[in-house]
């Protein structure tokens, strides 16, 4: 967790700069108020952490960058963060690259309905969720 030491101040800040309320940021993440408030808990005890796809749904949804929110300068690193699996271009140019970003972004961004679904799966019982994937065939 060397990269979440503060987190919670980073977020806040990103939060109110953004003028986001903790619902605002739970909508964004696909998760409850609750849990966003655990995030900004002051007492270590308390909080809780984000996962990586809550992480980036924040950073892509409120244009932040994940350096923005990670404490990078701290841990010694460079300057980028760098995720397998997350490269999108093989170009130099960097418009170019921001456009295969873009195309990719739109790819995998899901409409209002498929949101909707998986929000209501999310909070359906162990039990309808085994029912509903059954129903899929899984």
């Amino acid at each position: 967790m060397r990269y979440l030491q503060s987190f919670n101040r980073r977020l806040r800040h990103v939060r109110e700069q953004g003028q986001l309320s903790l619902a605002d940021v739970a909508e964004i993440c696909g998760v409850d108020e609750a849990r966003v408030r655990s995030w900004e808990a002051e007492d270590a005890r308390q909080r809780g952490f984000p996962g990586v796809t809550e992480l980036l749904d924040l950073c892509l949804r409120t244009e932040t960058p994940l350096e923005q929110l990670l404490d990078m300068e701290e841990a010694g690193d460079s300057d980028q963060l760098e995720l397998p699996g997350l490269a999108f271009s093989n170009s130099d140019d960097l418009s170019v690259a921001l456009q295969e970003l873009e195309q990719e972004i739109s790819r995998v961004q899901l409409t209002d309905g498929e949101a909707e679904l998986l929000r209501r799966f999310r909070k359906t019982t162990d039990d309808n969720r085994r029912m509903v994937l059954q129903l899929l065939g899984r």
